[in-house]
């Protein structure tokens, strides 16, 4: 089944930067990418995602929800450590298939 994986990612303490150069804050931001899976994850399973770079990070499922214009589910993750290292996160940033979201 494809779902839309919708991952929450920690503050970096030197947090990476804009186009114009100021912060982001990623608690208003999320990386989503459309994957495959056997079945659908439930709250508090663990997901390996993985980044073409060849690095996989671990989130924990918050939840699964039906997105009718989408028409298919959006699984929310967040990393399941309390920090991301700068590699994971350039991984992420260096994947065209992540992309970097605003919630609005």
């Amino acid at each position: 089944m494809e779902v839309e994986v919708s991952l929450r990612v920690p503050n970096m303490k030197n947090r990476a930067l804009d186009e114009n150069g100021y912060p982001i804050d990623h608690s208003m931001f999320r990386f989503r990418k459309r994957i495959s899976l056997p079945a659908m994850p439930k709250a508090g399973e663990t997901l390996s995602l993985s980044t073409q770079s060849g690095r996989t990070l671990d989130s924990v499922v918050a939840r699964s929800d039906w997105h009718e214009e989408k028409a298919l589910f959006v699984v929310s993750c967040q990393c399941s450590s309390r920090s991301i290292s700068p590699d994971d996160y350039a991984a992420l940033v260096g994947d065209t298939e992540w992309v970097l979201t605003p919630l609005i």
